[in-house]
């Protein structure tokens, strides 16, 4: 509800895609916008996955610039205004990304970020990252939102999916969201794919979102957690296979799946735990 109400004077039309979602929420959206003529709402009878919900109301969108924005987002007032300012200000910008926020004001990541390689990915898993200040260059973190925040829009390698407005003519050019991800780096995809066509991708700290994240994550934590290491090596795999060596591959491999497995026994084990604490109760 606070996401349609921000995002509706910033925009000519509001398109929502449910994914066979189990809450109120879309009758509540009905209900209270009923007569509001720019709301156009699409129900799927399953959840295909973020990507092709996202394709799903591409298609259905008119406008030369589309903006892809989470439920849980809340626009700041002008924000869409000054995303399309940068977007349109450079005829080869095809994606630009506002400043992500939490509730209580602090810069979120993924808003702005570089390309987690393979390299980068066994850098931060091992914790070498640390030394990042005295070989940028090799122990590069990809993990941006720790610099200082820039005072104008910046050139980034990529955004996040919660909040990301694109040219039609850059979508026409670079293809649609890859529905081979269900969840999780599939912005990370189409943001190395706009890159490779030669679109430049933009952050705007002045276009500020707070991002109210996790509420899918903490409802089913497994599920979250499978489908995004199971998206991020598909992104390996699409990527970077036949650019780094197999044994650097096998070790990334080895770690996202040992990380999912270390998660996965941590959650059973605070499920388990909290279903005993409510029997003594």
């Amino acid at each position: 509800m606070e996401c349609i109400r921000a995002t509706l004077p910033q925009v000519n039309e509001l398109l929502i895609v449910d994914n066979s979602s189990s809450d109120l929420s879309i009758e509540n959206c009905k209900l209270h916008f009923n007569d509001e003529p720019l709301l156009t709402i699409t129900c799927n009878n399953i959840n295909l996955g973020f990507a092709a919900a996202c394709n799903i109301g591409f298609f259905q969108a008119r406008g030369d610039f589309v903006l892809f924005l989470n439920p849980d987002c809340r626009l700041d007032a002008g924000a869409v205004s000054e995303l399309l300012r940068v977007l349109k200000s450079d005829a080869v910008i095809g994606m630009v990304g506002g400043l992500l926020v939490n509730p209580d004001g602090s810069e979120q990541g993924g808003g702005r970020r570089a390309v987690p390689t393979p390299w980068r990915s066994l850098v931060r898993a091992l914790g070498l990252n640390r030394f990042a200040k005295l070989w940028p260059t090799l122990f590069f973190d990809f993990h941006l939102h720790k610099q200082s925040l820039p005072d104008r829009p910046i050139k980034v390698e990529a955004i996040s999916g919660a909040c990301m407005l694109v040219k039609r003519e850059a979508v026409d050019d670079v293809g649609l969201w890859d529905e081979g991800y269900f969840l999780h780096c599939e912005d990370m995809d189409w943001c190395m794919r706009f890159r490779q066509k030669g679109w430049k991708i933009m952050f705007v700290p002045d276009a500020k979102v707070v991002h109210h994240k996790g509420t899918c994550s903490k409802s089913r934590p497994i599920f979250v957690e499978w489908h995004k290491h199971k998206g991020m090596m598909r992104f390996y795999r699409k990527f970077f296979r036949h650019q780094y060596p197999g044994v650097l591959m096998w070790l990334v491999a080895t770690g996202v799946w040992s990380r999912f497995a270390v998660l996965a026994v941590y959650y059973c084990m605070r499920h388990l735990v909290r279903r005993l604490g409510l029997a003594r109760g």
